[in-house]
């Protein structure tokens, strides 16, 4: 039985703008994890600093709402929700468990376990899709409603946690925050909660309710697309701006549009989602008829997208070491506890020098991305799905 009972199997060609999309996403999200590397701020006053980490919002919103969306398609090539379930449970716990292994050692080249431990946007998109495969049994409508709820009253959660004793507190800290430290046993490490789970969950399940409409005609996927990608934006500006005139400013010169743009990642709120994935949904139509070498390149990498991932952070952290050791200085205690990098002030690149090496690391990444999008396209059915 498909996910779906209004839609039978789904045998259309693949949907070009979804791989596009999604491999501009993994380009993007290089720009943010090298700019990690080189010690520049998440953000900053000049408009050089703040939009070379502002455009790299779109990332996980459309990585995460993507995910739901190929969860949908796989469902209805497979025509059984049991078996895309056992999948999304598979892949979930799969990607949960690289989050803390391969992915870890990755950002800190290091397999010390007793002091730092990260919850990332791998473990919550593992998380996700374990939570997935229980939802994907409502029908389409009521997996839509979830997402929409979940994501506009997220902040009930935080209430919710906020009154919980203790114990319990550190628990829901990996569903939404409430302030809780979280470490393993007496002496054990400290564990980094980045990504919750709320409001991403009600992300991937919008995500996979999209799916309906990707499977529409071009020519009416195309119009909802548009339709929904619009009316989130303009629904983003209208709220914010009026915040912004309705609320004080700081007290210093930073400009409106900054304020404006400058919302909040951690927990996702619903200004920030409306702001990444009304952009991210409107632009699928115009990049369905893509062409182009760029164009082959971004479905590449849109194809690819774990193996991509689970490629980037040691080439970017290793691309970095390379630069420090040139200039006579390693320093890799600066990235033990990456993501979270301390490069002291006066030893951080330059903008000229992180987009420099950015375009390096792309290059270096396309090929075994080529390489492995052959490889999977021969091997569809065996063990490479799950990467």
């Amino acid at each position: 039985m498909p996910p779906d009972r209004t839609i039978g199997p789904y045998r259309g060609p693949r949907i070009a703008s979804l791989d596009i999309v999604r491999g501009v996403v993994m380009v993007l999200m290089a720009l943010d994890h090298v700019r990690v590397y080189s010690g520049i701020p998440a953000g900053g006053p000049t408009a050089g600093l703040f939009f070379t980490r502002w455009v790299t919002h779109f990332c996980a919103p459309a990585f995460v709402f993507l995910a739901g969306t190929s969860a949908y398609l796989l469902g209805l090539k497979l025509s059984d929700r049991s078996s895309l379930a056992r999948y999304l449970v598979t892949r979930g716990l799969l990607l949960v468990v690289l989050e803390v292994t391969v992915i870890r050692a990755g950002w800190t080249f290091g397999v010390d376990y007793s002091e730092f431990l990260l919850a990332g946007v791998i473990w919550m998109l593992g998380w996700c899709m374990v939570l997935l495969a229980g939802l994907i049994w409502l029908p389409t409508w009521g997996i839509a409603a979830f997402g929409a709820i979940t994501i506009v009253f997220q902040n009930v959660f935080g209430v919710v946690g906020s009154a919980m004793p203790g114990p319990l507190r550190a628990i829901w800290e990996f569903i939404y925050p409430v302030g809780a430290d979280i470490t393993i046993g007496a002496n054990g490490p400290s564990v980094s909660v980045l990504y919750v789970i709320v409001p991403w969950i009600g992300v991937m399940a919008a995500g996979y309710a999209f799916g309906a409409v990707m499977v529409r005609e071009p020519s009416v996927r195309r119009r909802i697309c548009l339709r929904i990608g619009l009316t989130a934006t303009v629904l983003f500006a209208a709220v914010s701006l009026l915040g912004l005139l309705l609320f004080p400013r700081p007290d210093d010169d930073t400009p409106a549009l900054f304020l404006i743009l400058n919302q909040r990642k951690y927990p996702a709120s619903l200004l920030y989602l409306l702001m990444t994935l009304g952009p991210t949904i409107a632009l699928l139509p115009a990049v369905e008829r893509a062409r182009g070498w760029a164009a082959g390149a971004l479905t590449t990498f849109g194809r690819v997208p774990m193996f991509y991932y689970l490629l980037h952070i040691p080439v970017i952290h290793a691309t970095a070491l390379v630069w420090r050791i040139r200039n006579g200085t390693v320093h890799p205690e600066w990235f033990a506890s990456a993501p979270f990098v301390s490069v002291p002030e006066g030893e951080a690149w330059g903008l000229p020098l992180l987009y420099v090496v950015f375009a390096l690391v792309i290059l270096m990444l396309y090929f075994p991305c080529l390489w492995f999008e052959a490889f999977k396209a021969r091997h569809s059915g065996s063990w490479v799905r799950y990467v």
